[in-house]
């Protein structure tokens, strides 16, 4: 195979992976992590007690523990709170 179209190929991985990481940035300073709205089953991430350490462990709807992303100032209509409870 040529080294051009390895060396072309290669260069349009590395623009792709930049501008995915730009627009995931992007996504994330759009959201807010809300805790308290998840349903069972339905968090984003690893609950602030520690209780579990993945997404899509929640037990329990809307525990305190438990977050999602949501749409930047939208957490509060929806009874969620922008702070983990306190310990």
């Amino acid at each position: 195979m040529d080294k051009q179209v390895l060396l072309r190929g290669a260069l349009a991985s590395v623009i792709a992976l930049g501008l995915a990481g730009a627009s995931t940035t992007a996504m994330a300073q759009e959201k807010d992590k809300c805790y308290g709205v998840a349903k069972a089953g339905k968090n984003d991430c690893a609950s602030a007690n520690g209780s579990h350490s993945c997404a899509g462990q929640a037990k329990k709807d809307s525990d305190a523990n438990d977050w999602l992303y949501v749409t930047k100032g939208t957490c509060e209509k929806m009874g969620g709170k922008l702070t983990k409870p306190a310990k």
